[in-house]
């Protein structure tokens, strides 16, 4: 399938979590859980996620060497399925021509990084139905994530950048600061 159906985006739309996996030419292949009010899908081919801040900048350092990128969604409470949505993203950044073009379609989030722009190249579903049932509890992004930013500041959020986000594990740049 080339583009996402309107049920697949119905689908999309309705999960609080969903993962992110990218892998560069050589080293270790990244997968990420991510969640909280980051991702549109503004058109049938495309998706747009709001990279908020974090312990590592893997995503931006894969996609700067090698386009290729998954986005996983699961069903966790009523009906069992898993949507993988394969394509080509690139990493945008506040710097960037863009950013002030898609980073309207976010609400405001204290360490917002980088935008990922996804071309969708296509999408499969498999049943989901060994995937167990939860509940969601609660959303830590807004109790944890988004106060921890919000206080460090915009100054204080570059300097967490510049110790933790310039490089990825296998010491790849991410280009966070680049001009």
């Amino acid at each position: 399938m080339a583009a996402l159906t309107e049920r697949y985006i119905d689908f999309i739309n309705e999960q609080n979590l969903f993962f992110v996996a990218t892998a560069a030419a050589d080293g270790r292949v990244n997968v990420s859980p991510k969640g909280m009010d980051t991702l549109r899908v503004p058109e049938e081919d495309r998706i747009v996620w709001l990279n908020l801040s974090g312990s590592g900048n893997e995503t931006a350092a894969h996609l700067a060497e090698h386009d290729r990128i998954t986005l996983m969604f699961m069903a966790f409470q009523v009906r069992a399925l898993i949507v993988r949505v394969y394509g080509r993203g690139r990493v945008i950044h506040p710097r960037d021509p863009d950013w002030d073009a898609l980073i309207g379609l976010f609400p405001e989030m204290a360490g917002s990084r980088q935008i990922v722009d996804i071309r969708v190249e296509s999408a499969a579903q498999s049943c989901g139905t060994g995937v167990p049932r939860f509940d969601l509890v609660e959303d830590q992004g807004p109790v944890e994530l988004l106060p921890y930013f919000d206080k460090l500041g915009e100054e204080g959020v570059k300097r967490f950048w510049q110790k933790k986000n310039q490089v990825s594990i296998d010491g790849k740049p991410t280009h966070i600061f680049d001009e």
